[in-house]
C-alpha cells in the first residue's frame, strides 16, 4: 500500500529549478481512494497528497482536507484495482513524463529494430 503512494503511471517528477512544491505534493504524491474499512486501518493514508501538502494536519482530518478544499480534489483517485499497475512500473520516460515497466523498453527496442531495418 505505501509503495503506491508515489510509484504510480502520472506521477510527478521534476528536476532542478522546474521543481514545483505544489505540484509535487499534489501530482508526487497518490490520491489512494480505499475501501473505508482499509482507509481507517491504514490511519487515512490514502490522502497521502494532502499529507505532503501540509505534514501538519492530522490523519483524523485528512478526509476532511480532501472535501474541504478544490485544488486537491482534482487530484486523479488511484484505486485498489488500478494500483495493481504500479508494480510493473520500474522506469521514468522523460519524453512522456510518465514511469513505464521494462515491456515499453522492449517495445520501443523492438520499433528501434524494425526502423533501423527498413
Amino acid at each position: 500500500m505505501f509503495y503506491v503512494q508515489h510509484q504510480f503511471e502520472d506521477v510527478y517528477w521534476e528536476r532542478g529549478a522546474k521543481w514545483d512544491y505544489t505540484a509535487a505534493a499534489l501530482r508526487g504524491s497518490s490520491f489512494y481512494k480505499l475501501p473505508k474499512i482499509l482507509q481507517w486501518f491504514s490511519g487515512n493514508i490514502g490522502f497521502h497528497h494532502i499529507h505532503h501538502r501540509s505534514s501538519l494536519i492530522p490523519n483524523y482530518n485528512l478526509e476532511r482536507c480532501h472535501r474541504s478544499d478544490s485544488l486537491v480534489q482534482d487530484v486523479k483517485p488511484i484505486t485498489l484495482f488500478s494500483s495493481l499497475k504500479s508494480f510493473s512500473l520500474r522506469l521514468w520516460d522523460e519524453e512522456r513524463k510518465k514511469l513505464v515497466g521494462y515491456r515499453h523498453l522492449r517495445n520501443l527496442r523492438k520499433e528501434q529494430k524494425r526502423s533501423n531495418h527498413t
